[in-house]
This record gives structure tokens, C-alpha cells and sequence, in this order.
């Protein structure tokens, strides 16, 4: 097991010996072999790797996400709470209040049926008893913030009506609605192109540091985590290889499977760019 950057303690969210497991008809498979990872208030931790290493297990887990037939062992603390010893209603408000997701996939996730209005409302009025009226004028407020103009006419359109970059940004508000305390980011530009990913990137960094938030940020890319968090784990086959500061990524790696990522991202951009590692480096 690979030790942890430890922020200051107590962390807002500490995870020790994270174990997640499935039924299958051949027996119990096991996905998680205890990860421990820590982040605290206005700090961003990415978790990096393929398909398949375990980050996004790891971070639906945290807020008691499991696949089918799964099993969450370990420990889960949310400030002084334990998140796996929760009631169902006590879950309900950590999830709708103190925690917020965004996924890869913004349509996979927004009613079509719906207006963005409605959509970005709902939870504060059902969770927070907000009020219609206020509720309207936050999601309008937050829309603006996360640069979309002209909000009234968006809040009245539809999800089919909108491009994905404009989708992730309500994303975006909708997670900022509540004023969570820690965001999880699955992957969320995986299915951008290249200009709309930075813009929206840009626009969830900058919104976490002017609130404070923590952040978990699940990512293939080591490049963009290296650019949006403070600290890195490397996960490979549900297991954390290893540890990195964001500025190290190019300079302190040392696990095999971690170098293989660096190279693979480098051929990438000498084949897309021509300009190779030099440029990465400065962008990391």
C-alpha cells in the first residue's frame, strides 16, 4: 500500500483501507485493495489512470456509489462522520448537500424532458426547501458564473437545445447549487473537444478556488490533472502505485506503470503537435 500526501488534519474527507468487492457467479471479485487517500477544504486530488484501474470506483465509493451486487469495506470519513455508518436520510443529505458530483457525460445525467431551469432547481427546492423564486435567481446567478450568457433563455431551453461544453457547465452549477463543501469530477471533459475541455476546466478550477472546495478529479490525463490538482495518485488494477506532487509529475515518477503513461502521453503529443515533451512539461 502506497502512503498518502496527508493534508492538514483533521482532512475534510480521509479514507483508510477502501476495499471494494462484487458477487459474481464465480465467486467474489475484489475491484478496491485499500486505497487510502486524503483532501482537505480548497485542495484538489487527482486520481489517474486507464480504463479499468479502479479511479472511478474509488471516487463514486466515496459518496456510497457501488456496482451492482458490490460491497464498500474500510473506513470513510466525511469531517467527524464515518460515511459508511450513515442512515439512508443522513446519506441522502450528504450526498445532496455537502457533496456533489459531475460526470463524464452530461446528457447521460439531465432529464431530456426537463428544462434546464427546472433541472438546476429541483434539488435546492427539495433538499434545501428553497423557495421558487430563490431558487430561480441562484441558478440564474451561478449559470452566469460559470460563463453562460444570457441564462434566462438558457433556463428555458432543453437539454437537446444545447452543445456538450454548454451542458457541463450547467453540470457545473447544478453541482455548485448547494454549496457543497467537496466536489467529485469523474472525468468530466472526457467526451469534449480539445478547446471546449480547457474552457471548461479553466472555468471548474477557477470556481473551486474562489469557493474554497475540495475536489476529487478522476482523469486518464496526466497532463490535466497535473494542471488542475495539487496532488496526484496513480492507480493501476484498483491499487495506488503512486504518489505525486503536481509539479513532479515529470521529475519524481518512478513507478513502471506510471513512466508508461508519461510516454504514452508524450508520443501523443510529438504525433498531434510535433512539440514533444517540452511543451507538456511547461503545460504541467
Amino acid at each position: 500500500m502506497v502512503g498518502i500526501l496527508v493534508p492538514t488534519n483533521p482532512a475534510l474527507l480521509e479514507v483508510d483501507d477502501l476495499r471494494v468487492s462484487v458477487d459474481l457467479p464465480a465467486g467474489t471479485k475484489e475491484l478496491l485493495h485499500g486505497i487510502d487517500l486524503a483532501v482537505d477544504a480548497g485542495q484538489a486530488l487527482g486520481l489517474v489512470g486507464e480504463s479499468g484501474s479502479g479511479k472511478s470506483v474509488t471516487c463514486r465509493s466515496l459518496i456510497r456509489l457501488r456496482p451492482a451486487n458490490g460491497h464498500i469495506n474500510g473506513q470513510i470519513r466525511f469531517g467527524d462522520e464515518s460515511v459508511l455508518e450513515m442512515s439512508k436520510a443522513r446519506l441522502a443529505r450528504f450526498r445532496g448537500e455537502q457533496t456533489a458530483m459531475i460526470f463524464q457525460d452530461p446528457r447521460a445525467h439531465i432529464n431530456p424532458i426537463h428544462r434546464i431551469g427546472d433541472f438546476l432547481t429541483e434539488g435546492a427546492r427539495r433538499t434545501a426547501n428553497m423557495n421558487k423564486t430563490d431558487a430561480t435567481d441562484k441558478a440564474r446567478l451561478i449559470l452566469q458564473q460559470v460563463g453562460i450568457p444570457d441564462a434566462d433563455r438558457r433556463m428555458n431551453q432543453y437539454p437537446h437545445q444545447l452543445s456538450g461544453g454548454l451542458l457541463q457547465r450547467v453540470m457545473i452549477a447544478s453541482a455548485l447549487m448547494l454549496e457543497p463543501q467537496l466536489i467529485l469530477a469523474d472525468e468530466p471533459t472526457t467526451a469534449l473537444d480539445v478547446t471546449t475541455q480547457e474552457e471548461v476546466i479553466a472555468i471548474l478550477d477557477e470556481e473551486r478556488r474562489e469557493r474554497g472546495l475540495a475536489m476529487i478529479f478522476v482523469t486518464h490525463d496526466l497532463d490535466l490533472a497535473g494542471a488542475v490538482c495539487d496532488n496526484l495518485l496513480v492507480l493501476q488494477d484498483g491499487e495506488v502505485v503512486e504518489q505525486l506532487t503536481a509539479e513532479g509529475v515529470y521529475e519524481d515518477a518512478q513507478h513502471p506503470y506510471t513512466k508508461s503513461l508519461l510516454a504514452a502521453r508524450l508520443e501523443f503529443a510529438d504525433a498531434a503537435t510535433g512539440s514533444g515533451r517540452s511543451q507538456r512539461s511547461n503545460h504541467a
